[in-house]
């Protein structure tokens, strides 16, 4: 398998985590959606990040899409079992989503839009969707002692990933001192090999890991 796109893409490191800690091999290609486009509509012509090129050239979209089929190939899932237990984890994926989506929409109203044409009504607007969404993540997060690799779901791997990323991109509309429990998550788990392997940035995730 072929994981292409970005690691400072909140939504490409996801999935390269994930499918470490499923023990899925593959290859990552860092490819920018904007600079690498031409490289990037190569592989694929929707040029959207993260991309999956399965073994067989299957091109997948979607980091949840793409996380779904990985977990069919693996013996393990990131989704707990237990029905409560799993739509609890999915209520949090979704806010660590929704998190991730709106900075993203900050970064591109900033960094795209010619400065004049930036509104701030709806970056107002935005900065307060993403604020909600970790101020839910904050509340309902339980945060082990000691974050374990074994022991990690996809609700704690996203909503750290989004944490992140959140900081890194938008630390001036997301402050860490009032999300003690989003701080220690995301602390713990940038510690953790899968995490450190696949660092938020330009680089790229080594084959032989």
């Amino acid at each position: 398998m072929k994981l292409i796109g970005m690691l400072d893409s909140p939504f490409v490191r996801r999935v390269a985590i994930s499918l470490q800690l499923l023990e899925l091999p593959f290859e990552h290609q860092s490819v920018s959606v904007f600079s690498g486009f031409a490289r990037f509509h190569e592989i694929n012509p929707v040029v959207k990040a993260p991309t999956l090129v399965c073994d067989d050239g299957t091109i997948l979209m979607d980091s949840t899409l793409i996380l779904e089929y990985a977990e069919g190939l693996s013996s393990r899932s990131l989704m707990p079992m237990e029905p409560r237990a799993r739509l609890a984890a999915w209520r949090r994926v979704g806010l660590a989503l929704a998190a991730c989506e709106k900075s993203v929409q900050v970064l591109y109203e900033r960094q795209l839009r010619p400065a004049r044409n930036v509104y701030q009504p709806w970056l107002d607007r935005i900065g307060g969707q993403l604020l909600a969404a970790f101020d839910a993540l904050e509340q309902e997060l339980e945060v082990p002692q000691t974050l374990r690799a074994d022991s990690m779901d996809q609700s704690l791997l996203s909503t750290a990933v989004a944490w992140h990323f959140s900081r890194q991109v938008v630390p001036d509309i997301v402050p860490g001192g009032p999300y003690p429990r989003l701080d220690k998550l995301s602390r713990q788990a940038e510690a953790l090999d899968a995490f450190r392997a696949a660092p938020f940035g330009d680089g790229v995730y080594p084959v032989s890991q």
